[in-house]
Parts: structure tokens; sequence; C-alpha cells
């Protein structure tokens, strides 16, 4: 089975370095410059019959737009980003003395939990459980998600790379072009 998937453009959040999971943002301009700069380049790959699906995120459909025009899509709440909690929509640079803050990254940062979030664990099986219905529906489809939730789907698709989190994170508008069964992907 084919799955594509992408991250949503840049958003304000984004160039400001902002935790940003659970605030509903819009892309920026320059989010939406690169998005039509990519539409333009033709590398993007046709979605003709596949199954078009966002987390619901303002981010995410303006994303699918942007790249696509007005495709009908479905929502699948569960490829939400992680919820940063109290940390949401803060810079590192007012959180660094937060003990709390400190707290939270301290150790095993997939495990901790942002006081009023989700640890990247919990996020995780939220996302994995949202991705095997998809698979599992067997038909070909489009995900237009956030970055964290596709590094831990390829995280976890594509152990033996060895790859964390953060290596699997694509750039805004970018993602991979999966095979599920001959478990193979390319960039896009």
């Amino acid at each position: 089975m084919k799955l594509i998937l992408f991250r949503h453009g840049l958003t304000a959040a984004n160039e400001r370095r902002l935790y940003c999971g659970s605030t509903d943002l819009p892309l920026s301009e320059n989010g939406r410059r690169e998005l039509r700069a990519l539409r333009a380049s033709g590398v993007l790959p046709a979605l003709d019959g596949m199954r078009v699906i966002t987390s619901g995120a303002r981010r995410c459909e303006e994303t699918l737009r942007e790249l696509y025009g007005a495709v009908p899509f479905e929502v699948e709440p569960d490829l939400r980003e992680v919820d940063f909690g109290r940390f949401e929509m803060r810079a590192y640079g007012e959180l660094k003395n937060d003990p709390e803050y400190l707290a939270w990254i301290a150790g095993d940062n997939e495990a901790n939990v942002p006081p009023g979030g989700e640890s990247g664990e919990q996020m995780k099986r939220r996302v994995l459980a949202a991705f095997e219905r998809i698979v599992c529906d067997g038909r070909p489809a489009a995900v237009f998600t956030h970055g964290g939730v596709i590094a831990a789907f390829m995280e976890s698709v594509f152990p033996w790379e060895g790859k964390n989190r953060y290596q699997w994170q694509p750039e805004p508008g970018r993602g991979y072009v999966i095979d599920t069964w001959e478990k193979t992907y390319r960039k896009i």
C-alpha cells in the first residue's frame, strides 16, 4: 500500500521556534510562499485515487489546499501533534529557568509529561493506532499532518535505520512516500 505523509508548511510558531502542538495556527506568509514554490516545482506525487486525510488542524488543511487545491478529505483527530501543555506557544528562552520545564526536558524526554500536556510516548501510541486504522483500510492514502506525528510513525516503521524522532522529522511542507508492504520510502 502506498502512503504519502506531508508535514504542514511553516507557521509563525515554527518561525519563532515556539513549542506548538495543540494550538490551531494558520500557515505564515513564508509558509504559503514555500508551498506554492513546491507545487510549481512539479515534484509532488499525484493523489489520484488516494484517500486524503488531515489531522484537522488549520495548518494541515491549508497545506493540502496550497499544494493540491480543493481536494475532498477526511479528518483523523488522532493524527494531531503532541500537546505541550503549559509550555505550548512558548520558547526555550522564556522557559529555560522554569523548574517544571527543566524537569520535563531532563532524562527521558519521551516519557516525561509536560504539565497539562502529553508525553512523546502517549502521542506515539495515539498516532500509531490512527495509522494502523489507515493502513488496515487497504486504500492508498495521503496524510497531511505534523512533524512529530510523521517522525513517530517513521521511527516505528523503520527502526533498523537507527534514526531518532528528530532525524525523521521532515522540513515543513515535505514528507515521505512510503510503500508499506515493501517497507521502503523516499523523501518528498
